[in-house]
């Protein structure tokens, strides 16, 4: 982390890799072209960042609702519970390359399953483009949904469990339904792991590389450029390594602001409560 903080304040380019410790200094002026949203630079920088924003807002909020609905289908015991458990932790157990050049073949326009899904039941045409184009942000949500929201389930079932049965039972001897006991117990006994599981899902998909990257190799469309495939280009393709340590730098003091801004709104709320 501190190299990279001052890899951001030279000016180092493909001419002193080699010796990168001593290139020129270049002060805050990668922040500053970095930040010039009146330049090329700036504008496609802003345009990342809003792609990334809608991504992980979709991702974290599908995660965590698919993540909540397994466990609460999974709390009370029944026959296959067990192996239903275990279908929905494969995603999350199988390694992220295998899971997402799985999602690559699925997406295929020619030969994937999901083409061949959505023509055979008249949706489509069946040669939508799915990694090319709008539909490539579509395309991403889904392969960083499908590897999380098992993640999501297994802390949500884990504080589920950890909620005294007793509670729900004074609640159904009140006449309080499924719902109400949803609203009223699970979801205000889950506040302090909501806290740490949504925390945790936005940064992971806030600083996502691997989806993007395996699913699109180096020709990522731009509705699909997250800020970490932007950095990558501008540090690996352009050899521009001090503006790429810059717009690290910048992502990094950005997602401080949102943790610290987080957890003190989420803790006050909870102790209010």
């Amino acid at each position: 982390m501190l190299g990279g903080l001052y890899m951001s304040v030279l000016e180092l380019t493909q001419f002193y890799l080699r010796d990168w410790l001593n290139a020129p200094f270049a002060g805050l002026s990668n922040f500053s072209f970095a930040l010039d949203f009146n330049s090329a630079v700036g504008v496609t920088l802003l345009r990342s960042f809003a792609v990334t924003a809608g991504f992980s807002i979709l991702t974290v909020g599908l995660s965590w609702l698919l993540g909540v609905f397994a466990a609460t289908l999974l709390q009370r015991s029944f026959r296959g519970r067990a192996v239903l458990r275990t279908l929905f932790l494969v995603p999350y157990a199988l390694p992220v390359y295998t899971a997402a050049m799985i999602w690559k073949f699925l997406l295929d326009q020619d030969d994937g399953m999901v083409n061949a899904t959505l023509g055979g039941l008249g949706l489509t045409g069946g040669q939508t483009f799915w990694l090319l184009g709008d539909n490539a942000f579509l395309a991403t949500v889904a392969t960083a949904t499908w590897r999380l929201w098992p993640f999501a389930f297994l802390v949500l079932m884990a504080g589920m469990q950890s909620i005294p049965h007793d509670v729900y039972e004074s609640a159904t001897v009140d006449g309080a339904g499924l719902w109400q006991q949803f609203r009223s117990i699970t979801l205000p006994m889950l506040r302090p792991v909501n806290q740490v599981l949504v925390l945790v899902l936005f940064l992971w998909t806030f600083n996502d590389f691997n989806v993007p990257y395996i699913l699109f190799d180096k020709s990522v469309p731009n509705a699909a450029n997250l800020l970490s495939i932007h950095i990558y280009n501008n540090s690996f393709i352009t050899w521009n390594f001090g503006l790429g340590s810059a717009m690290s730098t910048l992502l990094l003091l950005f997602l401080l602001v949102v943790t610290a801004g987080y957890l003190a709104f989420t803790s006050r709320r909870m102790k209010d409560a």
